[in-house]
């Protein structure tokens, strides 16, 4: 009996833990830090992105332009911008692009003066 109440605690304490205790198999774990990681990269390239563009000596008129474009093609206007493509990559940084455009589209207007410095 002991050994039935022991199996059975064993398949419960399973059960609770992968169900509701959050655990997970390594392999779940692995695909999670992999999706994490390209996330943070992505938001990393962002963050660097939206410095570029804002930086950039037509700021106001690119952004006026992105604006201007349609939700599904801003994206594109960032990639073809380059402002989405870190040195040393050749191409822009996946989900970059729609990461920097939904930033710049969501930011506030600049306060800073055109060409000043600060």
């Amino acid at each position: 009996m002991v050994l039935w109440a022991c199996a059975t605690c064993i398949v419960a304490t399973l059960i609770i833990g992968f169900a509701w205790g959050g655990w997970v198999t390594g392999g779940t774990a692995q695909q999670m830090v992999t999706q994490s990681a390209t996330a943070a990269r992505a938001d990393l390239a962002a963050a660097i992105c939206v410095s570029r563009f804002d930086s950039g000596p037509d700021a106001a008129i690119n952004l006026a332009s992105l604006k201007a474009s349609d939700s599904w093609s801003r994206s594109d206007f960032i990639e073809k911008g380059g402002w989405a493509t870190l040195a040393g990559t050749e191409e822009p940084i996946s989900g970059a692009a729609s990461l920097c455009a939904q930033r710049l589209m969501d930011a506030k207007p600049s306060t800073k003066a055109p060409g000043a410095s600060g």
